[in-house]
C-alpha cells in the first residue's frame, strides 16, 4: 500500500526545508540533505569538459575520447544487469590469444568495435577478441587514430562478481591519411602512444586516462550519466603501503630475482594482495602503492599480458603517476615497457610496474644476477 497523503505532505522537502528554516527549498538543498551532493554534482568537471578542454581544439581527438567514454558506460550497463539476463558464463568459443571467451566478453568487445567505428575518427583497431585487426575502409567514416583495445580485463572473474575492465591505448597514424591503414600504424613502441586509459566496473564505475601529462581519474554518477572528475593519481611517493601483487601459484616458474624479490617482501611485512584482474590490481597499486608483477615463466617465455592493449597502456599509465613499469629481464636486457617492440598485434611481454620503491628492488636483483654469471 502507498504511504498516506499526509505523510508525504508532512515529509516533502517544501515542508522540511521550511520546519529547518529555510526560506524557500530551491535555496537550501543542504536543509533536506542534499547539499553536499548537489554541490558536488554542480562544481565538479565533468568528463566531457575535461575532453574538451584537455583536447586543445583537437575536435578529431576529443571525438575519439567520448567514443571511448560512451563504450564504458554502455559496458557497465551491461555487466550490471548480466545476471538478470542471463549473461555469466562462456561462450563455447576461444578468442584470438586463445582463452576462453565469455558471453560478456562478447558483448564488450561488439560496444568498443561499434563505439570506435562510429566515432568517424579511426582507421585501425585492434581487440584482444578479433584475431585480426580491424581496416576501417570507407575513407568517410575513418580518421587519424589506431586505437587497441582489451573490452572486457579479467572476464574470467566476472561470473563471480569481481572487478573487471576495460583498457585501451591510442596511436596516431603514420601511414598517409588518403588511404587505407596498414598493421605499421600501430605495431610501434608503447613510446608513440599519444593517449592511454582504463575503465574499471566494480562497486563504482570509474574511468582513468592520461594523454602523457599526468593521469586523471572520474566517476560514473548514474542517476545523471556522466563520468564527474574524481582527482589526478599520482603514486604515494615515499611507494606508499607494502603490497605486492601477483599469481604466487607460478612461482617455481619465476625467475630467481622475482622468486627472491617476493620472498624477501614477506619477510620485510609486505602484504601479499592479487584480485586476478589487471585493472583492479593496478588500480589498486596506483592509489595505495606497492608493485604489481605478472613476469615471464618457463612456461610463457613473454609473459601473458598483451603489450598494445595491456602492458603499453597501463605502463604509460603508471609512469605518468610517478611510477616505473619494466620488463624485467627480457630478451636479453633490462627495459622499460613502453620501448618493447611488438612483433604482432597479440604480442606479450612481462610486467614489473608501480612504485619506484618496490620496482628498483627487482631491478637490482636481476642486475646483481647478471654481475654474478
Amino acid at each position: 500500500s502507498h504511504p498516506p497523503a499526509i505523510f508525504l505532505e508532512k515529509n516533502s522537502p517544501a515542508a522540511m526545508a521550511a520546519a529547518m528554516g529555510a526560506e524557500h527549498p530551491l535555496t537550501a538543498p543542504e536543509a533536506v540533505g542534499f547539499g553536499g551532493i548537489l554541490k558536488n554534482r554542480l562544481d565538479a568537471m565533468t568528463l566531457t569538459q575535461f575532453v574538451v578542454e584537455s583536447t586543445a581544439g583537437d575536435q578529431q581527438l576529443a571525438l575519439l575520447m567520448n567514443a571511448v567514454q560512451h563504450a564504458c558506460k554502455v559496458c557497465a550497463n551491461a555487466i550490471k544487469k548480466a545476471g538478470t539476463c542471463d549473461l555469466y558464463g562462456l561462450a563455447d568459443v576461444q578468442n584470438a590469444t586463445g582463452d576462453d571467451v565469455k558471453k560478456l566478453d562478447i558483448i564488450a568487445n561488439t560496444i568498443w568495435v561499434d563505439c570506435m567505428k562510429q566515432s568517424g575518427v579511426c582507421c585501425l583497431l585492434v581487440s584482444e577478441e578479433e584475431e585480426e585487426p580491424i581496416i576501417i575502409e570507407d575513407d568517410h567514416k575513418r580518421g587519424p587514430f589506431c586505437v587497441a583495445f582489451d573490452p572486457l580485463d579479467g572476464s574470467s572473474n566476472v561470473d563471480c562478481n569481481v572487478s573487471v575492465g576495460s583498457i585501451f591505448s591510442v596511436y596516431r597514424r603514420k601511414s598517409p591519411e588518403g588511404q587505407k591503414a596498414t598493421v605499421d600504424d600501430i605495431l610501434r613502441p608503447g613510446l608513440d602512444c599519444i593517449a592511454a586509459g582504463y575503465s574499471m566496473f566494480g562497486a563504482a564505475t570509474e574511468l582513468v586516462i592520461t594523454y602523457g601529462k599526468g593521469v586523471f581519474r572520474f566517476a560514473l554518477d548514474t542517476s545523471i550519466g556522466e563520468f564527474l572528475y574524481v582527482e589526478q593519481m599520482k603514486i604515494p611517493a615515499d611507494g606508499g603501503k607494502k603490497i605486492y601483487s601477483c599469481n604466487e601459484g607460478n612461482l617455481h616458474s619465476w625467475d630467481q630475482p622475482i622468486k627472491d624479490f617476493v620472498k624477501s617482501s614477506k619477510e620485510a611485512g609486505y602484504a601479499a594482495r592479487y584480485v586476478g584482474s589487471m585493472v583492479s590490481d593496478v588500480h589498486r597499486t596506483l592509489l595505495y602503492g606497492g608493485i604489481f608483477i605478472y613476469p615471464a615463466d618457463k612456461k610463457s617465455k613473454k609473459g601473458k599480458l598483451r603489450v598494445l592493449y595491456e602492458g603499453y597502456p597501463m605502463a604509460m599509465i603508471t609512469e605518468q603517476a610517478g611510477g616505473l613499469a619494466s620488463t624485467g629481464m627480457f630478451l636479453g636486457s633490462i627495459g622499460r615497457i613502453l620501448e618493447v617492440k611488438p612483433e604482432h598485434i597479440h604480442d606479450r611481454c612481462p610486467i614489473i610496474m608501480g612504485a619506484e620503491r618496490d620496482v628498483k628492488q627487482i631491478l637490482a636483483l636481476y642486475e646483481n644476477q647478471t654481475k654474478a654469471s
